[in-house]
């Protein structure tokens, strides 16, 4: 990912768990991410800015 995210596991059921090494969370992303305000929520929790 081009923020240096990386990636952890697969999670439970359709989702894959990363990595932020700008804020050291691990957040959960769905697999087809349904809507912008979803992206935008995945984005929030890695600590970079709104894109959609």
């Amino acid at each position: 990912m081009a923020a240096g995210c990386l990636f952890v596991r697969q999670g439970k059921g359709s989702h894959e768990i990363w990595h932020s090494p700008i804020n050291g969370r691990n957040f959960a992303v769905p697999i087809g991410i349904p809507s912008r305000h979803t992206a935008n929520e995945i984005l929030k929790q890695a600590g970079l800015p709104k894109a959609f």
